[in-house]
C-alpha cells in the first residue's frame, strides 16, 4: 500500500511541477489575435476615411451623384478585403 501512494504522490507531484512551469500558450495566441483584429480595424478605419476623400474629390468634378457614390463603395470595399486578409495571414 506504501509504494502505491508514494506512485501517486511522484505522479501528482510531476504533473503539478510541469503545469506551473509550462507557458500558457492561450494567452500568446489571444495576445496575437488581439494585435490581428486591432489592425484589420486600422485598415478599415482608413479605408473609411480614404472613401470621403475620393467622394469629395469625386463631387468637385462633374460626376453624377451615383459615380460618386459606387467610387466611395469600391473604395470601403477594397479596405474590407485589406482587413479581411490581415486577419486570416
Amino acid at each position: 500500500m506504501n509504494g502505491k501512494i508514494r506512485y501517486v504522490v511522484g505522479v501528482s507531484s510531476l504533473v503539478l511541477a510541469l503545469s506551473i512551469s509550462a507557458p500558457p500558450a492561450r494567452a500568446e495566441s489571444g495576445q496575437e489575435r488581439q494585435t490581428d483584429r486591432q489592425d484589420a480595424r486600422d485598415t478599415r478605419q482608413t479605408g473609411r476615411d480614404a472613401s470621403r476623400d475620393v467622394k469629395a474629390a469625386c463631387k468637385e468634378g462633374d460626376n453624377s451623384r451615383a459615380e460618386c457614390r459606387q467610387h466611395k463603395r469600391d473604395v470601403k470595399h477594397g479596405a474590407r478585403h485589406a482587413a479581411h486578409d490581415k486577419k486570416t495571414d
